[in-house]
């Protein structure tokens, strides 16, 4: 079994953990999520394994949030069905273990999970 990091190349904190996991020798498979996009249904399992519900997973500073009409009304549904469309919404980078994973923001959770592995 592997690690699998969901990756954007161009966040730093998203290079940070891929770094860390290349200096601990672990194996690792690279998603770039933003090239290969998450249907409902993989988003949904890999929200389950990080123990989060799609607002917590979410990244209220994008634009595209802001840009939502009563944005603090939007249901947890309709938050994944966004955060689908627009792939940018997924907190990151996340990093998963078998049935276990955590939003590696800061690099302590990454530190920490690495830890309990």
């Amino acid at each position: 079994m592997r690690f699998t990091i969901y990756h954007n190349p161009r966040c730093r904190k998203s290079r940070e953990a891929l770094q860390l996991l290349e200096e601990k020798n672990i194996k690792f498979k690279v998603v770039k999520y933003l090239d290969q996009n998450f249907d409902k249904q993989s988003l949904e399992k890999v929200l389950d394994i990080i123990g989060k519900k799609p607002s917590d997973a979410l990244r209220k500073n994008e634009e595209i949030w802001k840009k939502q009409q009563n944005s603090k009304n939007i249901g947890e549904d309709e938050i994944l069905e966004l955060m689908i469309q627009y792939p940018k919404l997924i907190e990151r980078p996340i990093v998963v273990y078998g049935n276990k994973g955590v939003i590696a923001r800061p690099i302590e959770n990454l530190i920490d999970f690495i830890n309990n592995y």
